[in-house]
């Protein structure tokens, strides 16, 4: 297959590492030749199997638009956008096109999503609180990772508060950690990435999975499909 990888961010540059080492032909666009997703035309996006996104939520935006209006697959692992999600559905179902997209395609992050909602379930009287630790530079906080398991916590646990803090450090590449707490004990879930690579191999993977595809999907419900 051959892969269109917005982003030459350190994310970015590994999803086009390990496309390459899963024997895909990569062609890898930076901001600074796509302002205002000027580079991405209808002639150069035939060329190409699938998008994917690692930028930022302003750009990722105006890629989106422009490569779904043409009818483009395209994976999105950028956060920080969501607000236009329901825009970016419907143009995706009115011009045929095909979105994935995810606060985190790290299989381990989709495992602590399931593991939250059994937890919740198991002391639905405990409260719950998330913590979120991130590298410096990341754009948007809290992070989407820390939204989506605040969303599960939320739906399993009706009325309650769950708080998020985040945290900014140094070059992590992102720990999340599940706490719920009682007057008796204490439990916690966590997920530490030690490098960006499991983000790059779900998000491959997942434009592996769209190729020839139509329609929009959370990477929560197709990743047991891969």
């Amino acid at each position: 297959m051959l892969f269109l990888v917005l982003g030459r961010g350190k994310t970015g540059s590994l999803v086009a590492q390990v496309a390459k080492e899963r024997g895909h032909g990569v062609r890898v666009v930076g901001e600074e030749e796509n302002r205002n997703a000027s580079a991405l035309t209808a002639p150069v996006l035939a060329g190409f199997d699938a998008v994917i996104d690692f930028t930022t939520p302003e750009a990722a935006v105006q890629n989106m638009r422009a490569c779904l209006a043409t009818g483009a697959r395209m994976v999105v692992g950028t956060t920080g956008w969501y607000q236009h999600l329901d825009d970016m559905k419907a143009l995706c179902a009115r011009r045929g096109a095909a979105l994935l997209y995810s606060t985190n395609f790290s299989i381990g992050v989709q495992a602590l999503f399931k593991l939250a909602r059994d937890l919740a379930a198991a002391v639905p009287g405990y409260r719950f609180s998330i913590t979120e630790t991130h590298h410096a530079t990341k754009k948007d906080a809290p992070s989407g990772t820390a939204l989506s398991l605040q969303r599960i916590l939320s739906a399993a646990l009706p009325g309650a508060e769950i708080p998020i803090e985040s945290k900014r450090e140094g070059d992590a590449p992102g720990i999340h950690t599940i706490e719920a707490k009682s007057d008796n004990d204490c439990l916690t879930l966590t997920h530490e990435a030690h490098s960006r690579r499991g983000f790059a191999e779900g998000a491959v993977r997942a434009a592996e999975w769209i190729a020839e595809k139509t329609g929009c999907w959370d990477f929560e419900e197709i990743v047991g499909k891969l």
